[in-house]
């Protein structure tokens, strides 16, 4: 059995409520009605409506500054609009719209215009629902599949150590076994960087624990990390401290995982016989009691197109990448640029010359 929709109407005429009951009352709805605009709030933190028929002119308050506030709300926005009025006027509707009005019904209102735009509201009002709630599911399954990847993840980390520990291996067994490990590490990384991003979309911010942390000893732990990598592949892994050894505040472990982010892209993407640079460097600005970070990572790989800058710190954007048209998921990058802002710094990328990109971080 299906649930009634629920319309709100807010109007200060007892006579103007009355017609508009009148009008619907052959509509399966469940009606709600408001005489002002703090009414309505009080009722919007009760009941979520699925269509709000607001008057303009209320008498404490404008029914436009009333319909930015629903909308300003993230609790409220989602929900359908109708503005009712007896203004007339260009100058009116686009105020309306510019407030986040759906639509609006004029007076004296035609009964059967009013059950018709109630019902394409409502329509609108269904399939965000029905959108949500498939959203939801997925990122439910999402998280599930995450979660259930995460034991046998450790267990192929932990027989790999295992499997090293072993005197009858080769040095090319190991270096294989080392290679498996690698790569179950990143998986791990990349499920963990899934897991934060959701969380930071669920709770609207990013936490860190912030230490200080020595610019010589983060270059030990890139090298460390990365050096076997980068030597499978061919590529001349170059570290470069540009300023003298310095404490910088940071969470050290997101920090990390931006760098293996930046790294793990720039070792994919560069040729054979390439070779990636990390520069760290310090600055103080004027405002600062200590140095800040800032660090970049350049390939000679085929770089980015100059469309998609803009877009591939952004949430599953697909970039064609130039030359090998690689496609580029970016979740990596998104979860750089989340964890960059949390520290209240910055993230972006430039053309290196000839070929490849640079980015930098400064935090």
């Amino acid at each position: 059995m299906s649930t009634k929709a629920t319309i709100l109407i807010v109007d200060d005429e007892q006579s103007a409520r009355d017609v508009l009951r009148g009008f619907l009352a052959t509509e399966p709805y469940n009606l709600l009605f408001a005489s002002h605009a703090a009414e309505m709030f009080s009722v919007l933190e009760a009941v979520a409506p699925d269509v709000i028929l607001l008057d303009v002119m209320l008498p404490d308050v404008d029914g436009f500054d009333v319909c930015s506030q629903v909308k300003a709300d993230p609790r409220w926005k989602h929900i359908p609009i109708i503005l009712v009025t007896a203004l007339e006027g260009e100058k009116n509707f686009e105020k309306g719209y510019e407030a986040g009005a759906d639509d609006f019904l004029h007076k004296p209102i035609n009964d059967y215009e009013l059950r018709v735009r109630v019902r394409s509201m409502l329509r609108i009002k269904r399939q965000y629902d029905q959108l949500q709630n498939s959203l939801r599911m997925r990122e439910d399954l999402s998280n599930m599949m995450v979660h259930d990847m995460r034991t046998p993840l450790t267990s192929i980390i932990g027989y790999s150590t295992l499997l090293k520990m072993r005197q009858q291996l080769s040095t090319e067994d190991k270096r294989n076994v080392d290679l498996i490990a690698h790569q179950a590490r990143r998986l791990d990384s990349f499920l963990n960087d899934m897991l934060m991003v959701a969380k930071q979309e669920q709770t609207g911010e990013m936490m860190v624990d912030l230490h200080p942390i020595s610019t010589r000893v983060l270059a030990k732990a890139i090298e460390s990390t990365h050096y076997f990598t980068a030597e499978s592949r061919r590529i001349t892994l170059d570290i470069i401290q540009k300023s003298p050894e310095a404490e910088i505040l940071a969470d050290g472990n997101l920090l990390q995982r931006v760098i293996d982010n930046l790294l793990s892209n720039a070792l994919k993407f560069s040729p054979e016989g390439g070779v990636v640079t990390v520069t760290l460097d310090t600055f103080t600005p004027p405002s600062a009691d200590r140095p800040h970070l800032r660090l970049t990572v350049a390939d000679n790989g085929p770089g980015i197109p100059p469309d998609a800058k803009a877009r591939i710190f952004d949430k599953f954007e697909v970039i064609a990448m130039r030359q090998r048209r690689v496609p580029q998921i970016g979740l990596g990058l998104v979860f750089c640029r989340l964890a960059v802002e949390a520290h209240n710094g910055r993230i972006w990328v430039e053309n290196n010359h000839p070929t490849g990109s640079i980015f930098t971080v400064e935090l």
